[in-house]
């Protein structure tokens, strides 16, 4: 029997990976934006990186298995706005992006000068060199961009600070 539910099922969701991070779950990036109870229906509202994200329906569809099996009354809702930010991607996310070799976003205005269509600094997530360009705006995915360090010149992916 399931004494708290919203608890519970808040719970089971650290399970659930980011396809497209798969060594990130949902709520350490921060795309899980509450889970409530609506009379006796669970409802896990979520928001995607971007509008345009292909994993999307992947996530919600995992969301919703992972609640399902301990609330069966589980829904899930793509919440739009107010819009996913980066910065809701927790510190431990950013840590574990760098072990992987992802330079995550800093949130910084440096950082978000490129999506201004300025420069910017993106230091490599190996060496800490910022000594680094960028090779493509759009890396292994779409919200990423491709980056390389001329200093131990490793190539990595950048995620996009939005």
């Amino acid at each position: 029997m399931v004494t708290d539910p919203v608890a519970e099922v808040t719970r089971c969701l650290y399970d659930v990976m980011d396809p497209e991070i798969p060594f990130l779950n949902v709520m350490e990036m921060g795309m899980v934006r509450e889970v409530v109870q609506d009379g006796d229906v669970i409802v896990i509202r979520i928001t995607p990186t971007y509008s345009g994200c292909p994993a999307t329906d992947v996530i919600a569809e995992d969301v919703l298995a992972a609640a399902k099996v301990i609330y069966p009354n589980s829904r899930t809702e793509i919440v739009r706005t107010p819009a996913w930010t980066t910065d809701w991607i927790g510190e431990e996310a950013r840590l574990k992006m760098e072990k992987h070799g992802i330079a995550p976003p800093n949130g910084q205005s440096a950082d978000k000068a490129f999506l201004l269509g300025k420069g910017r600094i993106t230091p490599c997530p190996r060496c800490k060199s910022t000594d680094t360009h960028l090779v493509s705006a759009f890396g292994s995915t779409a919200c990423k961009a491709h980056f390389k360090c001329n200093a131990c010149r490793e190539p990595f992916d950048h995620f996009k600070c939005i």
